[in-house]
């Protein structure tokens, strides 16, 4: 062999040599790319898994974490990109929301048979209040998943939402096409046409509804309630009617609504007949029947708020309220009833009676309380007004009225130290209601004037005119204990002479001023001042020794012990008045 040969041989075996490794490293990289998409698709599967089981426990942030680092490794896969928007979806920021549409997106970009995907797609939407988007997705839905014609319904609703009134009755028509008239469609577009004003389409819809069964009283009392809605209460008034007549039983229910019709269009007469045929049926509950009873109440109160006379509904009130008095006679809820009523009808002493009988058998809101204690103290029942007060604590210890209550009722029965307990609670409780304040801090300056504790008296008197300086009770009475005390007459004198500016003819505080000028010894204007109380006709034991005890320092004795005793007259039991006769002086 010649070297040339030899030479081309040794080139050919190296080329040969050259090109085989190079097929075998492209299948080598064939299989290279295999086994890394498996190896990515069993971790995505791995992470997908441990993002589930974060999911059922409700550990949404954990198993978002999962679910993103799967879909890193398998981004085609559809299912993750919807749990991912399941996650967002979850979440209460609108920026979560936004996720989530981008991520249901995707999903349905990847799969388009899935109605899941829809249903969650057009749930971001409609959070996001993106109705258009919404509709789209259910419209896809009905489109490419087979038999999906029931969420026809769930499109009519959103296109409501978004105020495509025409396009949701278009929808409700397709609902009709494919699963007949139906109850939901028909009410829904007897609805829309109403809003429309498109009266005679609306009635149209609500017959084709009634003649599915004339005797479905759901059917009649929605449509009533739609059309009376709208002011049509004369077509609601038939709808109701026409059933009562085809169905003769289970009719009280419409009877009701009819009931409350004919009242509204004052048919008050025919109104009243039903309503006594509804309290005779025990098929009916106590809560509708007090209901109407309540709602008669709130007529007759309003009508006596303008000043006008509901006579025959009060009589038919009572006529009801005793019907159902007779057959739930333990029915706390029924004296509440009674005790509003009668109080709308001024008989505070039934009212009283009914609010007892009522916190006896149970449990009672705070309304219930505050009427029966202040019918109490309008009575002046003190005892009981303190009973029931603390009875209501045990209930509501952190109401203000009710300490406020107590407080008066301890005043009252001259419990000073105890009112003053209550009332300085009832302060600690009302801050926001500062008028109120402003009346607790009177009496407080009263009940600690009664304590001798003169300094928080007039703190208290003092806090009550920073709010009001015209309040009467508190300008007459720390006035006139200034007097009795004889300290800060020139106070006391400014204030008694501001009170009888402001009520020139009222004998109380004609007789206040008088006495602080008596203090300050400026007896010939106080004889003026308490001349004019004795004029006004209401002088009372007290003016009269007072008026004696000025004519005393003007040295007007006889005249003085005159007056005593006129005032003892009127007063035989007060011993210093005896003492001040007896021996004609008076006592300092």
């Amino acid at each position: 062999m010649s070297a040339p040969n030899s030479i081309r041989i040794l080139l050919l075996l190296l080329g040969l040599c050259l090109v085989l490794p190079a097929g075998a490293q492209k299948r080598k990289k064939a299989d290279e790319e295999s086994m890394s998409s498996a190896s990515r698709e069993r971790e995505a599967e791995f992470y997908f898994t441990e993002g589930q089981k974060y999911f059922i426990l409700e550990d949404y942030a954990k198993a978002l974490v999962f679910y993103q680092k799967a879909v890193e490794l398998t981004p085609d896969n559809a299912t993750i990109h919807f749990k991912i928007a399941d996650v967002f979806n979850r979440g209460n920021k609108e920026e979560d929301l936004q996720r989530a549409a981008i991520s249901i997106d995707q999903a349905l970009r990847l799969e388009k048979k899935n109605k899941y995907f829809y249903l969650l797609a057009a749930n971001i939407y409609n959070g996001l209040s993106r109705f258009d988007k919404a509709a789209e997705a259910y419209e896809q839905l009905i489109k490419e998943v087979p038999e999906s014609d029931e969420f026809l319904f769930e499109l009519g609703a959103t296109y409501q939402f978004a105020n495509e009134i025409e396009k949701a009755i278009k929808v409700y028509d397709r609902a009709e096409q494919s699963v007949g008239v139906n109850e939901m469609s028909a009410i829904q577009k007897t609805r829309l046409y109403l809003e429309l004003n498109k009266i005679d389409e609306a009635k149209n819809e609500a017959s084709k509804l009634l003649k599915l069964n004339p005797e479905e009283g759901r059917y009649a009392m929605s449509l009533a309630e739609l059309f009376s809605q709208r002011g049509l209460k004369e077509v609601s008034i038939q709808y109701l009617e026409d059933f009562i007549h085809h169905a003769p039983e289970d009719i009280s229910e419409a009877q009701m609504m009819l009931a409350g019709l004919y009242r509204e269009t004052k048919r008050y007469a025919e109104a009243g007949v039903l309503l006594l045929k509804v309290f005779d049926d025990d098929a009916i509950e106590f809560g509708s029947k007090a209901l109407i009873i309540a709602t008669l109440n709130a007529e007759i109160n309003e009508a006596k708020g303008i000043g006008a006379k509901k006579d025959d509904t009060e009589k038919l009130a009572f006529t009801l309220y005793e019907k159902l008095a007779a057959k739930h006679p333990d029915e706390s809820q029924l004296y509440i009833l009674g005790g509003d009523l009668y109080l709308t009808a001024g008989n505070q002493q039934k009212a009283k009676e009914a609010y007892q009988k009522a916190v006896k058998l149970g449990e009672v809101n705070i309304e219930v309380w505050q009427n029966l204690l202040y019918i109490e103290a309008q009575q002046e029942q003190f005892d009981a007004l303190a009973q029931h007060a603390d009875q209501a604590l045990e209930y509501y210890p952190n109401q203000g009225m009710i300490h406020y209550f107590r407080g008066y009722a301890k005043f009252r029965k001259r419990q000073f130290s105890e009112a003053v307990a209550s009332l300085e609670q009832a302060k600690r409780l009302s801050q926001s209601n500062q008028a109120f304040i402003s009346d607790l801090n009177s009496m407080l300056g009263d009940a600690y004037n009664a304590l001798k504790d003169f300094v928080k008296s007039d703190n208290a008197y003092e806090e009550a005119l920073a709010y009001n300086p015209n309040n009467d009770a508190v300008l007459n009475n720390y006035s006139f204990y200034l007097a009795v005390r004889k300290q800060n007459l020139e106070k006391a004198e400014k204030m008694a002479e501001q009170l009888v500016k402001n009520h020139p003819g009222e004998a109380t505080y004609l007789d206040t001023y008088a006495w602080v000028l008596f203090q300050r010894e400026k007896y010939k204007e106080a004889k003026r001042v308490i001349e004019r109380a004795l004029s006004s006709g209401k002088a009372n034991a007290t003016h009269l020794e007072h008026y004696g005890d000025i004519l005393y320092k003007l040295g007007e004795v006889d005249n003085a012990v005159l007056q005593w005793e006129k005032a003892k007259g009127l007063n035989a039991n007060n011993e210093k008045l005896n003492k001040k006769i007896a021996n004609r002086k008076i006592y300092e």
